[in-house]
């Protein structure tokens, strides 16, 4: 009778939601002893692993689920016990019954993601796993929570159901730790496995522009997903199309595979030339404005770029007419104005077709591991290096960041990071079209006081910035302007605490703080609202390994390296004719040397203590410029500061800390510096007061032109 059922329910859910199940090798070599956990994403969950399972286990489910009449039927068929995840009791019951080499299915949230990724963890699942010995086999589940059964919100039409079965897992502590302690690590465990059984869930190995579509297909044509400065809202529909039609002009200009040229601002026609390169599998190569002519010409001559896309309007606007005719002596600078002319009747009617088939007509060619996004470093310490991530790099590292922090498709993203800056464009404009979110893009992060009032205007939820424009956005704005934030995330440069208490003491907001690099795609930590701790920046998204190197010198921490899927391909580097150099480390290929120096707590958070580079060797000492800068923001708070080091005959080298506070003084620094414990080789020589201190287009201080400058004056 049961098997009958199962086969039923089967055929039912194949022909509703297309379901789809893969690992169940994995299931057969748990053994018997196992407890099943799996993400909650509806109320679909249990019916789901009974009808595909090959055993039927029994099902500890919510005691408050338990009662929805929808569950009425299963009472009949499935061996359900109510438990509840806070009580000892429950533990102690499902721990017994797992030592008799039974079967187990458990979610470890207790309750429905309301979110899209994961809840709370409750200890419970991790002290039934360890005390029984149970092997623990992961099951993830995606797709359920857009359907109606889901608290999601029902979609337009049923979404495909994945379900993944993982390879089993044991939760190991040592004999020696018992009691709290036991009980803290356990329930730890079993959060990190299920972290990577969410970031399992999505599928990253495949084509970026693919998973767009697919997402437009979930969330439905006529979601709204993207809005810039004329306020002219696109929906996925509008958006592809759109798409399609620049596609179907440029498509003879330029060579499949070939490194086309980006240099557009954060408006939606930069948006939709991305997504044509995409389509057209041509790789977009997002160009720096502000860096200026030669090293915009060394990024192009790096990528062996011939063509590059661009706006006359934003180049009139933002004047940069000499650096566009400079430019356009080397390379083909193509205004998108001019293209309107090529646009045919024909064009328009099959770019709106094609956008209601779209996954059937783009059939991408190019493979998971070929490159999809070039971008740049700086060039500050010389020629500009082109990043090369792949497919697969930015949609791992979606999966990941989708995987950590509670992104709905309700949310609005507030972008104005530069679309040629990995936070920007991964994280401000790939994320949320991922993720069925909408997006509002501004032009630039420097309008202090325009911000926060489009912020009020457009009741965006999430927002991405620097320290410096966080400090900025803070001082001029109403303290109701940020009354809609629920997530305020501070990446590129080290938050400061004065910025951290400021935005918590006037708006009541509480400032997430990661970490990433361009090479890393870019997330490589975060804090969320379920795993946080202030003046870290967080714990390593799942997915990820890393180990601290050796610094001579530095006697806490070393030089942070890590490997994962959302690694960058490599390197393109000038003069090497387009290859690509693969990051490696003396343990091998694939492992990335961030040139940062952290140290990591025994729970996994990380604790950046400054670049490699940001370090003044004084008497033979390694000093932290980082941490000179973080004692000047607590001597003299709400105001920016930077330190550099200068050569020093005396001692090797010399700190000079650059400051827009015009009472600062050596004599008021080095008062807090005792008061905070710190020696006297963290005091600067100098105090220098500047009107403002000089930043890049990235958000981040210009230490470069900050240096020329204290050295010119100098002179």
């Amino acid at each position: 009778m049961a098997g009958f059922l199962k086969f039923l329910l089967r055929c039912l859910l194949r022909v509703l939601y297309r379901v789809e199940v893969t690992g169940i090798e994995h299931y057969h070599q748990a053994g018997k002893r196992v407890l099943i956990v799996g993400n909650h994403t509806s109320l679909l969950d249990g019916i789901l692993l009974y009808a595909w399972l090959p055993d039927t286990p029994r099902f500890a489910i919510n005691t408050q689920i338990a009662r929805r009449r929808q569950f009425k039927p299963f009472l009949y068929f499935a061996d359900l016990y109510t438990m509840d995840p806070t009580s000892p009791l429950s533990v102690k019951s499902m721990v017994r019954f797992l030592q008799q080499d039974k079967k187990a299915v458990i979610f470890p949230e207790g309750r429905i993601t309301t979110t899209g990724s994961l809840m709370k963890i409750y200890e419970g699942p991790g002290l039934i796993a360890d005390r029984s010995g149970a092997a623990v086999l992961p099951i993830a589940i995606e797709g359920a929570q857009f359907t109606k059964h889901g608290y999601l919100g029902e979609r337009r039409r049923p979404p495909k159901i994945r379900l993944k079965i993982l390879p089993p897992e044991k939760i190991e502590i040592p004999a020696s730790i018992q009691g709290q302690g036991r009980r803290k690590i356990a329930a730890k465990l079993m959060q990190d496995l299920m972290y990577r059984l969410a970031f399992a869930c999505y599928d990253h190995d495949r084509n970026l522009l693919d998973a767009i579509l697919e997402a437009a297909g979930t969330f439905g044509r006529n979601r709204v997903v993207l809005e810039d400065i004329k306020r002219e809202p696109l929906n996925y529909g509008q958006l592809l199309t759109r798409t399609f039609i620049l596609g179907g002009v440029l498509r003879n200009d330029t060579q499949p595979g070939e490194y086309v040229g980006v240099l557009m601002p954060n408006v939606a026609a930069g948006v939709v030339t991305y997504l044509a390169m995409l389509y057209l599998e041509r790789v977009p190569a997002m160009l720096n404005y502000t860096t200026g002519l030669q090293v915009l010409l060394k990024a192009c001559e790096t990528a062996s770029i011939k063509t590059v896309y661009s706006s006359r309007q934003f180049i009139e606007n933002a004047g940069l007419e000499t650096l566009a005719e400079g430019l356009q002596q080397h390379v083909n600078l193509v205004y998108l104005e001019d293209l309107r002319d090529r646009i045919g009747v024909k064009d328009k009617l099959l770019g709106l077709l094609r956008s209601y088939y779209p996954r059937t007509h783009f059939r991408p060619a190019a493979k998971p591991g070929d490159p999809a996004t070039i971008l740049f470093t700086s060039g500050s310490e010389g020629t500009p290096k082109g990043v090369v991530l792949s497919h697969r790099n930015i949609l791992s590292n979606f999966a990941q960041a989708r995987s950590c922090i509670g992104f709905k498709p309700s949310d609005i993203f507030f972008s104005c990071l530069p679309l040629f800056h990995s936070f920007g464009l991964n994280i401000g404009c790939v994320l949320p079209l991922l993720g069925g979110a909408r997006i509002f893009l501004y032009t630039t992060p420097l309008h202090y006081r325009v911000i926060p009032e489009l912020i009020y205007q457009t009741d965006a939820s999430v927002l991405f910035a620097t320290n410096t424009f966080l400090q900025g956005y803070a001082h001029h704005a109403h303290p109701y302007d940020f009354r809609s934030l629920k997530y305020v995330f501070a990446g590129a440069e080290k938050l400061q605490d004065d910025t951290r208490k400021l935005w918590l003491e006037k708006f009541g907001i509480r400032i997430l703080q990661g970490y990433g690099a361009t090479e890393c795609s870019p997330v490589v930590s975060v804090n969320s609202q379920v795993r946080n701790k202030d003046a870290s920046v967080g714990r390593m998204m799942p997915g990820m390994d890393a180990y601290l190197a050796p610094v001579e010198g530095i006697n806490k921490g070393g030089r942070l390296v890590v490997k994962g899927p959302n690694i960058m391909s490599g390197y393109l580097l000038h003069g090497t004719d387009g290859n690509i150099r693969p990051p490696g480390t003396e343990r091998g290929e694939g492992w990335y040397d961030t040139g940062d120096i952290a140290a990591i707590d025994d729970e996994g958070y990380i604790d950046l203590l400054g670049r490699v580079k940001r370090f003044a060797k004084i008497g033979g000492e390694m000093i932290s410029l980082t941490a000179v800068e973080e004692l000047a923001g607590a001597a003299w708070p709400n105001y920016n500061h930077a330190a550099i080091a200068l050569p020093d005959k005396r001692k090797g080298e010399k700190i000079i800390l650059v400051t827009e506070y015009d009472q600062g003084n050596r004599k008021s620094f080095q008062k807090k510096a005792r008061e905070l414990g710190y020696g006297e080789l963290y005091i600067p020589r100098d105090v220098v007061h500047v009107r403002e201190i000089p930043v890049l287009g990235t958000g981040k201080t210009d230490y470069v032109t900050l240096t020329e400058m204290i050295q010119n004056q100098a002179n």
